[in-house]
């Protein structure tokens, strides 16, 4: 029994050594890997301060997708090291829930033989000593039985309470590994859509630095267009379809709270400060009998250029239809066509704001506007029409 006990403590001492020494290679390479992470996250701090060209764009998409391959390497070493010591800590807990059986038995086995001996005292062992030596000796004896189950006692509580708390460890570590495999499924996705951004990119600017400055100047001075228009206008969040549908039930409103903070394609902007052009087309490819909403038309990033939140011309089609620019509104309303109007601010490229034109009324035009309403009288708004353009 002796040995067996021993046995299983020599094993327990060789899993702390194992752990400890598996885990100061790892806490090196991971020390290593922190150190790339944070000087290529400096290094994109800089570069997000410089992307005023096409080639330094690049190069901060090339840092940022570089980055994120460090960042799954380094969840991928956390995740094998957690798997270890999960492991580790399953032979742990095995061997100290063998160690604990033997004690607990060897415990019992004291307990009844001192159970046995319960009915003896002093008086007996004063009569059954044939000399003062050997009944200092049982004296000891009885002493030392008595000490040594109560440090058995002891061993086996603390035994029961390392049993426990490497239980508890081992499903804590559970739980982490499951989170770093989500945090390392979330990074492929980000590295596998960093990769697209600048393929996007190349495909969208031509890799031409005057078609990037071109395409970029446009979608700051019509962004920058649309947000202006929106603080002017006051206009918040609302509550969903507060406006109603219209009367032609095509109705959609930039300023609804199901979509209104959506953010839009790649960019950082959202619905509500900028998205009234995507909400208009969303409204045409409605009438055209498209099931689509505001935030179905904002997570098309193939309709934005680059990053931005500007969609690029021509726009992409609805319902099967193309994009039609320059249009005899008039004609087109007759043919029972909506028609997309930019008003306001016609310095900013086709207009500070987009509205969707459903009819003719008399001199007037009848709208419906992403920010105001449906079934508006146009003048009631707006008195200049800066672009038109439809779907057919």
């Amino acid at each position: 029994m002796n040995l067996k006990k021993f046995l299983i403590f020599i094993v327990i001492l060789l899993n702390c050594y194992i752990v400890g020494s598996v885990f100061a290679q790892d806490s090196s390479q991971v020390s290593e890997l922190q150190k790339k992470i944070t000087e290529y996250q400096a290094k994109l701090s800089q570069l997000r301060q410089q992307k005023n060209t096409l080639s330094q764009q690049i190069q901060y998409m090339d840092t940022q997708i570089y980055l994120t391959t460090l960042q799954i390497e380094s969840t991928e070493q956390k995740i094998t090291s957690t798997q270890k010591e999960i492991d580790i800590l399953g032979t742990r807990i095995e061997g100290l829930d063998e160690s604990l059986n033997t004690l607990s038995k060897l415990l019992i086995q004291k307990i009844v033989e001192g159970y046995k001996q319960r009915t003896i005292s002093l008086f007996s062992l004063l009569f059954d000593s044939q000399n003062a030596n050997e009944l200092l000796t049982k004296i000891k004896y009885v002493k030392t039985a008595r000490d040594n189950n109560q440090k058995l006692l002891l061993q086996v509580q603390e035994a029961k309470s390392n049993y426990e708390e490497q239980k508890k460890l081992r499903e804590e570590k559970k739980v982490e590994l499951n989170q770093l495999t989500q945090t390392l499924n979330s990074q492929k996705q980000s590295l596998n859509s960093q990769k697209v951004q600048k393929q996007k990119l190349l495909a969208d600017t031509q890799n031409d630095e005057a078609n990037y400055q071109r395409l970029l100047a446009q979608a700051q001075a019509q962004l920058a267009g649309f947000k202006s228009f929106v603080t002017s206008a006051g206009a918040g969040i609302i509550s969903a379809n507060q406006f109603g549908t219209g009367s032609d039930g095509n109705y959609y409103s930039q300023r609804d709270e199901r979509w209104a903070n959506r953010t839009i394609g790649y960019s950082s902007e959202n619905i509500l400060d900028v998205g009234c052009l995507l909400t208009s087309v969303a409204m045409v490819a409605k009438k055209y009998g498209a099931n689509v909403t505001p935030a179905d038309i904002a997570s098309d990033v193939n309709r934005f250029f680059g990053s931005t939140a500007y969609m690029k011309l021509p726009w992409e089609g609805v319902a099967g239809r193309s994009y039609a620019g320059g249009v005899n509104i008039d004609q087109e309303l007759n043919s029972g066509n909506y028609v997309i109007v930019g008003v306001g601010n016609c310095g900013s490229y086709g207009g500070s704001h987009f509205v969707v034109l459903t009819k003719k009324d008399d001199d007037d035009y009848i709208m419906h506007d992403p920010v105001f309403g449906p079934d508006l009288k146009f003048s009631s708004h707006y008195g200049n029409i800066c672009s038109a353009a439809t779907f057919k």
